[in-house]
């Protein structure tokens, strides 16, 4: 069985980005079909529609852990108490691991422009630090949703 990074990085094979990757590895889990993955989470790759602001995995991120937080709680409070808590830890975790979560710091190129786009490619940046960012991105919204309770 494929795991949750696996799945994102085939999808971010195929072209999607890398915030759909992320939502898309979630799914299932969270019981919402792949269509709505891919479409509530179209415009946030590229750093948010690629203005290279907060990075595709980290906001592909931060929409699982809303999610994950409205199945565990019931009240808009706790939903949102927790939700930001988990938000500011994975923040912190994904900033020890690369520094950053802005997207043009991650790539450090303007992928606005054709050179930038160009020099993105010709340098891999997509498959060594988009990937790694997806990877790392899953693997510290799995440790945090562990910290949940359990259902009621």
């Amino acid at each position: 069985m494929e795991t949750k990074a696996e799945k994102a990085i085939s999808s971010f094979k195929a072209g999607y980005n890398c915030a759909q990757s992320v939502v898309l590895a979630f799914s299932d889990e969270l019981g919402f079909d792949e269509n709505q993955a891919l479409s509530m989470s179209v415009g946030f790759g590229g750093g948010m529609g690629r203005l290279q602001e907060k990075c595709g995995a980290v906001t592909g991120a931060f929409m699982v852990i809303g999610l994950y937080t409205s199945k565990k709680y019931e009240d808009n409070l706790s939903r949102k108490n927790h939700s930001y808590a988990m938000i500011q830890q994975f923040d912190q975790r994904f900033k020890s691991l690369h520094q950053t979560t802005q997207c043009r710091d991650l790539l450090n190129c303007d992928l606005k422009t054709d050179e930038g786009h160009a020099f993105a490619v010709e340098n891999k940046l997509f498959e060594r630090i988009c990937q790694k960012c997806i990877t790392d991105a899953i693997g510290i919204v799995d440790d945090l949703v562990a910290t949940l309770p359990p259902n009621s």
